[in-house]
């Protein structure tokens, strides 16, 4: 496994994360906290920026996936949990495929989520985590996606009635939306024991 890289040509080792202070002060807390959750050592980045440059959602990001390990290595809290690159990502898995040290990038990311959520920040990016919510709410009731009772809760959270009717339309004539879900009691009970261990480790925390 690689210790030491090279930075590429003209470029600086270390991505810079712009408007922070003269003097950063490490948020040990919050590092002990990513340690204990994610059991990923971020230190083994040496900021090849293999991920930032492969990430198809980068252009998005107001930290590429290369900042934000490097913003959390120096356990700027503040800074980690308020951005809204861990609520761009769509767990694509090529920051974590491409990394040359085997840092699981995308469990970085989908445990940053947590906690910020955990802690109450307000997302960025709010329509994202009303996503993520109406997919699990679905998931959770009928034990996998149903395309359309999705879309309609999401509807129901955005007051966006009207958006991508156009585009939802094509997709019903194209039958790649079903009317009715596929429903099966032994896959649905399943899916619950699931998000009920779940629940039952958070209460524990």
């Amino acid at each position: 496994m690689p210790t030491q890289a090279t930075a590429p040509t003209g470029l600086p080792a270390v991505a810079p994360l712009t408007g922070l202070p003269a003097v950063v002060t490490p948020d040990t807390k919050f590092l002990r906290q990513m340690d204990d959750k994610i059991k990923v050592n971020v230190n083994l980045c040496f900021q090849c920026r293999k991920c930032s440059a492969g990430c198809p959602m980068a252009y998005a990001m107001d930290y590429t996936p290369a900042q934000l390990i490097h913003a959390i290595r120096l356990g700027l809290k503040d800074i980690v949990i308020n951005s809204k690159t861990m609520w761009m990502c769509s767990s694509c898995q090529t920051c974590t495929t491409r990394c040359p040290q085997e840092v699981d990038i995308a469990r970085v990311m989908d445990t940053v989520k947590i906690i910020a959520v955990a802690e109450g920040v307000k997302p960025p990016v709010s329509n994202v985590h009303t996503f993520n919510k109406a997919a699990l709410r679905n998931i959770k009731w009928l034990g996998r996606m149903y395309e359309l009772g999705m879309i309609g809760d999401l509807k129901m959270r955005t007051f966006e009635f009207f958006k991508d009717m156009g585009l939802g339309m094509k997709m019903f004539m194209k039958g790649k939306l079903k009317i009715i879900p596929s429903v099966s009691p032994g896959r649905t009970l399943t899916t619950w024991k699931i998000f009920s261990r779940v629940a039952k480790k958070d209460r524990e925390k």
